[in-house]
């Protein structure tokens, strides 16, 4: 999780391939209404975001329903969108965070991230201008009761899987059990 340019679709795909299981990118699941929004430069309402993040969440419950394994890479700003995401979990208490959904915020300093998204526009390989930027880094709020891990977002990309796989809140397919 993070706001554009943190690397969710990076370090999303390589943490995928290294435990062997789905990613998921939630942009792929942005309607067309909220793609346009964001390349004219509106930020997203609560009510572009909710259905979002419901169909998200079902995604992930079908995903997880059988004991699997997925990742998501989704910006996932506040509390209350992640307590949407956890609810893909059918036994989770709101507001215990005890979920088989876990959070990993990619974190770095907003000139580093604008640079990531200016680069990528000049690319044309996204469709989230740098100028929403500081309107997602105003929305981001992490309780330290959520239990979020928080990465450098600036370090090597292997470095952070890496990472990721050592603080052992997910596992490799081969190391689940039955």
């Amino acid at each position: 999780m993070g706001v554009s340019g943190a690397g969710k679709s990076t370090i999303g795909q390589m943490l995928g391939e290294a435990l062997k299981c789905c990613y998921i990118d939630a942009d792929d699941y942005h309607p067309q209404a909220n793609r346009e929004k964001m390349r004219n430069g509106i930020p997203l309402s609560e009510e572009d975001r909710i259905p979002w993040l419901e169909t998200l969440r079902d995604a992930l419950r079908r995903s997880t329903g059988n004991g699997g394994t997925v990742i998501l890479g989704c910006s996932a700003l506040q509390k209350h969108y992640r307590e949407i995401l956890r609810s893909a979990d059918p036994s989770y208490e709101p507001g215990s965070y005890i979920s088989i959904v876990k959070f990993v915020l990619l974190h770095a300093q907003a000139d580093v991230l604008a640079a990531r998204l200016e680069k990528r526009a000049a690319e044309g390989k996204h469709f989230m201008p740098a100028k929403l930027l500081q309107s997602q880094m105003d929305l981001l709020h992490i309780d330290e009761s959520e239990g979020v891990l928080k990465v450098d977002a600036t370090l090597e990309p292997q470095a952070i899987v890496n990472i990721i796989i050592q603080a052992s809140i997910i596992k490799p397919q081969s190391q689940r059990s039955p």
